[in-house]
């Protein structure tokens, strides 16, 4: 395979954090939205016993969520670039693990039927275990 400028990756990389900024917005507008219906003061959120009070935590769920396997990708976008040993391969295994969080994060902050979402979320973590086997691969050769 023809060789891969390292720097290629930080779009994939940076799709991440796009997308993490879009679930972040639409956390606050729905948040925002169902305080303001349910006439909820902000002070009432200030404690851990704040769950009861929110009932629509879809993006706000997708939002921790974005911060937990997303935390690998990173690190191994990272290291790959570090490394300087990318390869078209990897190119597209980033951007397909950027691609199906972002499927994924649609279905959750949306309608949020559980086995999409699951379904999206294992096709991704496939993706991103990939990844990380083609990199040891590159980088043992």
């Amino acid at each position: 395979m023809p060789a891969t400028p390292v720097n290629a990756l930080l779009l994939p990389l940076l799709g991440m954090v796009g997308l993490t900024l879009l679930v972040w917005l639409r956390l606050y507008q729905l948040r925002l939205g169902e305080m303001k219906r349910s006439r909820i003061d902000p002070q009432q959120l200030s404690g851990s016993a704040n769950k009861g009070l929110l009932k629509d935590t879809r993006a706000s769920d997708n939002f921790s969520n974005l911060f937990e396997v997303p935390v690998l990708f990173y690190v191994l976008v990272l290291a790959t670039i570090a490394s300087g040993i990318a390869d078209p391969a990897l190119l597209v295994l980033a951007w397909v693990f950027v691609a199906l969080r972002a499927v994924h994060s649609a279905i959750q902050c949306t309608y949020n039927r559980v086995m999409h979402r699951f379904s999206a979320y294992a096709l991704a973590t496939v993706a991103l275990f990939v990844y990380t086997g083609r990199l040891a691969w590159l980088a043992a050769g």
